[in-house]
C-alpha cells in the first residue's frame, strides 16, 4: 500500500479499479433482476396459476417445460453471476484488509455455483443440485468471513463497508444458517419429512406457504442485498 492509502486517500489505480468494480457489479445485479421479474410475470403453472415466491423454488422458475421464460431467468442467472465475479476480482485487487481476500474468494466460489444453476436447470437435475449446494454453502462461509472483516478495529473506515453493513451481514448469516441447517437436517417441516435439499420441485397439491421455498428465495433475497451493499460502496470509495 502506499502512504496514501494509509492517510485514506485512493490512489489513480484503485480508483480505476473501483469504478471497474462498480459497473460490472451494478451490470450483475441488473442482469439478474431483469432475468427475474421477466420470467416471473410470463409464469403460469399446470394449474394457470402465477409464480409466487412462497410456495415455488427457485429451480421452478428456471425449469425447461414448466416456466415459458425460463431461458431468461437462467441467462439473467449465468451472466449476471458471471458479472459479480468481475465485480469481486476486481475488488480483490483494490482490498484494504486482509480478511476481504477469504470474503471475496468465498464470494467468487458461491457466483460461480450461482452461474452453474442457471446454466444447468433443474431439468439437468445432479449438475443443478451442485450448483444450488455450493452457491448457499460458499455464500453463507463469504458473508461470515466479511463479518470479521467487519468487527475488526482499524484507524481508517474500511474501504468496503456502508452504515448498515453490520446489520445486514447479520442477517445473511442468520438466514443462511437457518437454510443450510433445515437442508441437512429433518425437522420435519417438507411435505413427508422429506429434506429440501432433494426436493427442488413440488408435486401437487401445492401448500400455500412452502418453508423450503420462502428460505430459499429469503436467503438469495440477503445475499444480493449484501452484494449491493459491497457494489454500492465502491460508489462511495471513488467520492473520497
Amino acid at each position: 500500500m502506499t502512504s496514501g492509502n494509509h492517510q485514506g486517500i485512493m490512489t489513480s489505480r484503485e480508483r480505476k479499479l473501483s469504478k471497474l468494480a462498480f459497473r460490472f457489479g451494478l451490470l450483475g445485479l441488473v442482469g439478474h433482476l431483469i432475468g427475474l421479474v421477466i420470467a416471473y410475470l410470463a409464469f403460469s403453472d399446470f394449474n394457470q396459476q402465477g409464480f409466487s415466491f412462497l410456495n415455488f423454488s427457485l429451480s421452478e422458475l428456471g425449469q425447461y417445460g414448466h416456466s415459458q421464460l425460463a431461458v431468461v431467468f437462467n441467462g439473467g442467472l449465468f451472466f449476471g453471476s458471471l458479472s459479480l465475479v468481475l465485480f469481486c476480482l476486481f475488488s480483490l485487487q483494490n482490498s484494504d484488509n486482509p480478511w476481504l481476500y477469504p470474503c471475496l474468494i468465498l464470494a467468487v466460489i458461491a457466483l460461480l455455483g450461482l452461474a452453474i444453476t442457471g446454466l444447468f436447470p433443474i431439468n439437468v437435475y445432479h449438475l443443478h443440485k451442485f450448483g444450488v449446494e455450493y452457491f448457499f454453502h460458499f455464500a453463507a462461509l463469504s458473508v461470515a468471513s466479511y463479518l470479521i472483516y467487519l468487527v475488526q478495529k482499524t484507524k481508517q473506515p474500511k474501504r468496503f463497508a456502508n452504515k448498515g453493513s453490520l446489520i445486514l451481514c447479520l442477517a445473511n448469516v442468520m438466514v443462511f444458517g437457518l437454510f443450510i441447517v433445515l437442508a441437512h437436517v429433518d425437522m420435519g417441516l417438507v411435505a413427508e419429512g422429506r429434506w429440501f435439499y432433494h426436493d427442488m420441485t413440488m408435486v401437487e397439491p401445492r401448500p400455500d406457504l412452502w418453508w423450503p421455498a420462502l428460505l430459499e428465495w429469503l436467503s438469495l433475497l440477503m445475499f444480493m442485498l449484501w452484494v449491493f451493499s459491497l457494489v454500492w460502496s465502491q460508489r462511495e470509495a471513488r467520492r473520497d
